[in-house]
């Protein structure tokens, strides 16, 4: 019985082939193989226009349902389309998709490789977190005690409703002494507020506000705001108008801001990569691509595939960036650490 198994299933025998064993007899196939070089040619095309699309995004025209900026939205996921081509790439045995392939993967990681790192580190002088709750929260109170936990000494809510005020208020004044509510958008701190005052969107209607925060460490401008929502229709394309003028009009506002330490809080219905938030992203960073810890998408909260909540300052030094658990909203609250 031992021959018999020694037989079958030892290294001199005729048992399965080892796993290292058929690599090296693939690629030794592929070395006789003259077709790698001609076949999967549609593959490498394929590489080289997710490349094209990445490198050159800023060229992609916004006239034609702000196609453009749709992209700029979701781009991360585009390395998602890399490993894809991989497979097919060795499954086709082509070296020309397999080598085509490069070219994407620099692009990628050039763009987006640092968002991958844990760059926090330290510890910062103020945390601050901002939250859509989301009108239709059926919880604004579970909801606040989640954000008084995160142990911020400033928070920021948008989507506010009438109703919900009250509760947020009531839920909230435990824990910050000092706020203040403009329209759809509310500032809670623990440090006494002054000067504050709405900030026009250009919308006719208040989503926008600016407050003095005295706190500690000296005075910092804080602007909280939350963009017009944007959509994609099938006839419309990526609809972003309002978005876009209201952009432009917070844009203004900040580069008017007479402090120097300055900080945004909100939902600006937009990443980092799209340009059409230029008028804000190119006076201010992002606290995650500075010192965060992976991308930090936070909508929507069931599946968040964007960070269309943004911590962005000016005149400021970031320490640390996270996103906190689920709320009642369909939003994910996101909190920072700063050195002021």
């Amino acid at each position: 019985m031992a021959q018999a198994y020694m037989t079958e299933t030892g290294s001199g025998g005729s048992g399965p082939e080892r796993p290292k064993s058929r690599l090296r007899s693939m690629f030794t196939g592929w070395r006789n193989d003259r077709g790698i070089w001609r076949r999967g040619l549609v593959m490498a095309a394929l590489a080289i226009l997710l490349t094209l699309v990445m490198l050159l995004h800023g060229r992609i025209p916004n006239s034609v349902g702000n196609l453009g900026s749709l992209l700029e939205t979701f781009m991360p996921w585009f390395g998602l389309l890399i490993p894809v081509l991989l497979v097919g790439g060795f499954l086709r045995k082509s070296a020309t998709a397999l080598i085509a392939l490069i070219l994407p993967l620099v692009i990628w990681l050039n763009l987006f490789g640092g968002l991958i790192t844990d760059k926090s580190g330290g510890k910062g002088d103020l945390t601050v977190a901002t939250h859509n709750v989301n009108a239709e929260n059926s919880d604004p109170a579970g909801t606040a005690r989640e954000l008084a936990a995160s142990g911020a000494q400033i928070v920021a809510l948008e989507e506010l409703t009438a109703r919900a005020v009250p509760e947020y208020e009531k839920a909230l004044a435990g824990a910050y002494r000092y706020h203040a509510v403009r329209g759809t958008v509310g500032l809670w701190s623990k440090y006494p507020l002054t000067s504050t005052k709405t900030v026009d969107l250009k919308l006719g209607w208040v989503r926008a506000m600016r407050s003095t925060v005295l706190t500690p460490h000296g005075d910092v401008g804080v602007y909280v705001a939350h963009l017009p929502s944007v959509r994609v229709k099938v006839d419309a394309g990526f609809t972003a108008g309002q978005r876009d003028t209201s952009a432009q009009a917070l844009g203004t506002a900040i580069r008017l801001e007479k402090l120097k330490e300055v900080v945004l809080l909100g939902d600006l219905n937009g990443t980092m990569n799209d340009r059409s938030l230029s008028p804000v992203t190119a006076q201010m960073r992002s606290t995650q691509g500075a010192a965060g810890d992976g991308f930090g998408f936070s909508w929507p909260a069931a599946f968040p595939m964007a960070r269309i909540d943004q911590i962005m300052i000016r005149g400021v030094q970031p320490v640390s960036s996270w996103t906190l658990g689920e709320t009642g909203s369909d939003h994910l609250p996101i909190a920072a650490s700063l050195r002021l």
